[in-house]
C-alpha cells in the first residue's frame, strides 16, 4: 500500500530558517542604504533626541549634544563654547578619510561656507584614524574648521548609519535636520535657506 502524505506543514529547518532571517535583515539595510544615498531626510519635526533622527520620536528636537574636539589649525572646537561666545548656527557634517562621498562634497560645503558667513560650519572625522585624517583635510584645503573626533565622543553623541551625514543645528542650539548622503551646493543653500533665511 502506497504510503498518504502527511499533510501537516514541516516547519524550516533551523539552518533555511536562519539563512531566510539574513536575508531578510540584508534586504532591509539595503533599501535603508539606497535611501541615504538618495538624499531621503527624517522627519525632525517631532524628535526626542538626536539618536530619533534615526529611529523616529515624538517630542520636539532637544538641545544638541556638547562636544570638543581638536581642530586641524592646533586649536579645538567646542559646540558649547560656540553658542556662548557666537550664537550663530551651526552646518556639522560628520565625514571619514575612507569615504568617497566625503571628499566629493567638501568643495561643495566649502563654498557654501563662503556664502554663508552666518553660519558656522564644522566637519569632524568621524570612525578614523587621525593621521590619515588629518592628511585627507590637508589635501581638500577647505576653508571651514575641520574637527577629529579621537575618542569616538561625537560619533557616539550624533549615530548615523552612513557617512556623510550633516546636523543642521539653529541658534537655540537644536538639532533642525539631518541630512543624509553626498551634498551639493544646491541642496545645502536649499536647506540653509530653509531654516536660517529672514
Amino acid at each position: 500500500m502506497e504510503a498518504i502524505p502527511d499533510p501537516t506543514p514541516q516547519k524550516p529547518a533551523p539552518s533555511r530558517l536562519i539563512w531566510i532571517l539574513a536575508l531578510a535583515a540584508l534586504l532591509s539595510t539595503g533599501v535603508a542604504a539606497y535611501a541615504w544615498n538618495q538624499g531621503v531626510t527624517p522627519d525632525v519635526s517631532e524628535v526626542e533626541t538626536v539618536q530619533d533622527l534615526i529611529l523616529g520620536g515624538s517630542r520636539p528636537a532637544e538641545v544638541a549634544p556638547g562636544f570638543r574636539v581638536p581642530t586641524l589649525d592646533g586649536g579645538s572646537f567646542s559646540l558649547e563654547d560656540h553658542f556662548a561666545d557666537s550664537g550663530a548656527p551651526v552646518f556639522l557634517n560628520l565625514w571619514a578619510s575612507w569615504c568617497p562621498p566625503c571628499r566629493a562634497e567638501m568643495p561643495a560645503i566649502d563654498a557654501a561656507a563662503s556664502r554663508h558667513p552666518e553660519v558656522k560650519f564644522v566637519g569632524v572625522a568621524v570612525q578614523d584614524d587621525f593621521r590619515a585624517a588629518a592628511q585627507f583635510a590637508e589635501e581638500i584645503g577647505v576653508s571651514y574648521t575641520i574637527g577629529f573626533d579621537e575618542n569616538y565622543e561625537v560619533n557616539s553623541l550624533y549615530p548615523s548609519a552612513g557617512l556623510p551625514v550633516t546636523f543642521l543645528i539653529g541658534a537655540d542650539g537644536t538639532v533642525l535636520q539631518a541630512l543624509y548622503g553626498q551634498l551639493d551646493e544646491a541642496r545645502i543653500d536649499s536647506s540653509l535657506e530653509t531654516w536660517f533665511s529672514g
